[in-house]
């Protein structure tokens, strides 16, 4: 494994971490788009499996960041 897979699959689960901190302390939407932007870096850091298994991450990134901009700001 090469540094620029490495260092995508180590900061996507550190996005992953932070985004479920900031979702558990009461600020969704911010912690759903840290949860997809670490999604994306895990999926995009795979580089020796199928089509679908590098592709379904990033389609779960996209659909769950989408989701997280139409969250609405609930304070």
């Amino acid at each position: 494994m090469s540094l620029a897979p490495r260092f995508l699959s180590t900061s996507g689960y550190i996005f992953v971490l932070f985004g479920l901190l900031l979702g558990v302390s009461g600020s969704a939407q911010a912690g759903a788009i840290l949860v997809a932007v670490g999604t994306a870096g895990v999926g995009l850091s795979t580089t020796s499996v199928s089509k679908v298994g590098r592709y379904l991450p990033l389609a779960i990134a996209l659909a769950l960041f989408a989701l997280a901009i139409a969250l609405p700001r609930g304070r």
